[in-house]
């Protein structure tokens, strides 16, 4: 399975294969239609104190991956092999995310999950 990124509001692609949304809360402004979505996979995002500590404190890029790898070891480890079992008869799937910074997200430390 090949698992790509990508932010949710870019224009959905024949190629993105199954389409899931990979945060807790809906992107503002975003359809449901528009979104084109095949999951919301809400319950594997960051916590929302987490994601408020990370996006709204000034939390650190280590200190936020620590804290949700910790989150992904921890609380949802039973929703993140749910989700990995759903994604397994897919050969390519596309983690959607919200956030502007393609290289410090919350998609990338998921993705890292699923494969491993």
């Amino acid at each position: 399975m090949e698992i790509r990124l990508k932010r949710v509001y870019d224009d959905p692609a024949q190629g993105d294969g199954f389409r899931v949304l990979v945060d807790r809360l809906w992107p503002r402004g975003l359809s449901k239609e528009r979104a084109a979505l095949d999951l919301w996979a809400k319950e594997v995002a960051p916590s929302t104190e987490l994601r408020k500590a990370f996006h709204h404190d000034d939390m650190s890029w280590p200190d936020f991956e620590a804290a949700y790898r910790a989150e992904l070891d921890g609380p949802t480890r039973t929703a993140v092999a749910s989700l990995r079992e759903e994604l397994a008869p897919h050969p390519v799937v596309t983690l959607l995310h919200a956030v502007h910074d393609d290289t410090h997200n919350h998609a990338l430390i998921l993705r890292e999950e699923l494969e491993g």
